[in-house]
């Protein structure tokens, strides 16, 4: 059976068992009314009245009875007709959600519920709108990826092609055309590499090996690591100062990972002569590094978007500069070691990217 007539039944029913018990309450209540009625009558009439004592109750009651049964019958109409409309009222929405999620299921992410009301069924009609938009940026964000690994894919593809056509014409020397090729699927094999990671990261299947270890090795690390690049590039890049241990919570490797993301992004937007400064400082149970730069800096609509796949704030910039998901892989690595990654930034001034993470493991920190 469908929802409306069960609904409805369900609402006579009701109304049935109330009308039954409302005429057998009345006259079972009513015979003691009627009686001290009666009996008042009888002493107001001084005696007179005293062999009309059971007709009057049984009059009195028969009134009552045939009353009851006469106003019965239109307040089951009138109490029928405002349970369809109740049941009415109840199907309509549940079909308009139907109808909601057969287009959801068809595709059409961009159908919208009416949330009027402050019952539940309004609190369902939200719930399935923020579905249903979450659900929409989840296939924009498929389709953009699609169309992002094709855009970075071309590039190699085309090179390759190129190369060995320039060789099989003898307008390249073969091995020049090998080297090439060399490169160019050194590049393609970076992008799958960090596909995968990006894969893992969001699936929370990285191998993580957190342990005990000291910030300023982490940071003296990633200084010898990009001292020749920054060099090259005519960029400061300065660390610290840092006097004391500053015990960190976290995997090395992975965290030399996620530093090398950061100084790798702000070296490709510092121009020469800029300047990068690298920062840890320790509060509340918490270590915060710090990535400042003095680059263009990031719009504040972009601020977010920053961290999506192979997205780029310049789209003029050269696609060979790096595969346009470090900043991903680097938050979600934050996240994954119990910490997190934000940024902060100024247009034409620079920005700062501060990874926060855990001092201590999980069973030795402060609860409050």
């Amino acid at each position: 059976m469908r929802l409306f007539p069960r609904l409805l039944l369900s609402h006579l029913a009701v109304i049935t068992a109330m009308g039954a018990v409302l005429v057998l309450t009345a006259e079972l209540a009513a015979h003691p009314f009627i009686q001290r009625h009666v009996d008042e009558m009888v002493r107001q009439m001084g005696g007179a009245g005293a062999g009309m004592r059971d007709d009057l109750s049984h009059g009195m009651r028969e009134t009552l009875t045939r009353a009851l049964l006469t106003a019965l019958p239109l307040a089951l109409l009138v109490a029928t007709a405002t349970a369809w409309i109740a049941a009415r009222r109840v199907t309509d929405s549940v079909r308009t959600l139907q109808a909601g999620s057969a287009a959801l299921a068809s595709g059409d992410y961009g159908r919208q519920l009416p949330e009027g009301g402050q019952d539940e069924l309004a609190e369902l009609a939200h719930s399935f709108n923020v579905m249903a938009g979450t659900l929409a940026q989840v296939e924009q964000g498929r389709v953009e990826l699609i169309g992002n690994v094709a855009h970075e894919l071309r590039a190699p593809v085309s090179a390759v092609r190129g190369y060995v056509e320039a060789a099989q014409d003898g307008l390249m020397d073969s091995q020049d055309a090998m080297g090439a090729v060399h490169r160019e699927l050194g590049s393609l094999e970076r992008l799958a590499r960090d596909l995968s990671l990006v894969s893992r990261v969001e699936a929370g299947q990285v191998d993580l090996r957190p342990q005990v270890t000291d910030a300023r090795t982490l940071l003296e690390h990633a200084q010898q690591r990009f001292a020749l690049p920054f060099e090259e590039r005519g960029v400061t890049l300065r660390v610290g100062p840092l006097s004391s241990p500053i015990p960190v919570w976290t995997d090395p490797e992975r965290a030399a990972q996620i530093l090398g993301n950061l100084l790798g992004n702000a070296l490709r937007h510092t121009p020469q002569g800029g300047r990068v400064q690298v920062g840890a400082h320790a509060r509340a149970g918490r270590v915060q590094i710090t990535v400042q730069d003095t680059g263009s800096g990031i719009a504040p609509e972009h601020l977010e978007r920053v961290f999506e796949r192979f997205f780029r704030a310049d789209a003029a910039r050269t696609r060979g500069e790096g595969s346009g998901v470090g900043l991903t892989v680097a938050r979600g690595l934050a996240r994954a070691l119990g910490g997190d990654l934000t940024v902060q930034s100024t247009v034409g001034e620079g920005s700062t990217f501060s990874w926060t993470l855990p001092a201590l493991p999980p069973g030795e920190r402060d609860p409050g």
